[in-house]
């Protein structure tokens, strides 16, 4: 009996060897060798081994006796513990898996997240500027800047109409409809202002939008 044992514990010792390494190459995909992963691969291996006699206990499974004499059943318990050492393997490619598959799906959260920031940002900082004093706005006032009597009529009816409405930011076609302006005059028309400084344009959610600075309120009032 005790030669069967230490037959057993060798084939354990083998056996969970052997699957350490089948695990190994199956989880590597470096061509060098990386000593750590396999002695890890082989240390889990083999405690996997171990646990079969617990295992088989635990069912009432009398393999390990009957084993003892007959090359079938020592070929079925090696079989077993064969097949307990290569299970890891399956349970660490399905965490690393999950793993990738959550930290990139978190990286594409956090990108849209980034992105839908930038976008706010873009959106938000013509108000802080409108809300925000202007030492060079000061200029404007003391004379200097763009006088009212430099604007055409269209330029001024474009700016009057961007700083009058309900809205802060404007799209084209509600421009053109309000000043009863067509587009192409209107392009012109923004571009100058843009210019000018007196009015601005961002990209957002719903597409390219025009604002009238501050520097533009201030013509306005002045020219009121």
């Amino acid at each position: 009996m005790t030669g069967h044992f230490s037959s057993l514990v060798f084939i354990m010792l083998l056996v969970g060897a052997a699957g350490g390494v089948i695990n190994y190459c199956t989880l590597s995909s470096r061509n060098a060798l990386d000593a750590a992963l396999l002695r890890r691969c082989i240390m889990l291996g083999v405690l996997s081994t171990f646990l079969v006699p617990f295992v088989l206990s635990l069912f009432g499974s009398t393999l390990i006796v009957d084993s003892e004499g007959d090359p079938a059943n020592l070929l079925n318990y090696v079989a077993i513990c064969l097949t307990v050492a290569i299970l890891p393997r399956f349970f660490l490619a399905n965490v690393s898996e999950n793993v990738m598959a959550q930290a990139q799906a978190t990286s594409e959260k956090v990108d849209m997240l980034q992105y839908q920031l930038r976008q706010l940002q873009d959106e938000l900082l013509p108000l802080i500027d409108t809300e925000t004093e202007d030492d060079a706005l000061v200029e404007l006032s003391n004379g200097s800047g763009t006088a009212p009597d430099e604007l055409d009529l269209t330029s001024s009816n474009v700016l009057k109409t961007l700083g009058c409405g309900r809205f802060i930011y404007r799209s084209l076609p509600g421009l053109c409809q309000e000043s009863d302006t067509d587009e192409s005059t209107m392009l012109k028309t923004l571009g100058f202002l843009t210019l000018k400084s007196l009015a601005g344009r961002i990209g957002g959610r719903k597409g390219v939008r025009w604002y009238i600075t501050e520097q533009g309120r201030r013509l306005i009032s002045a020219s009121a």
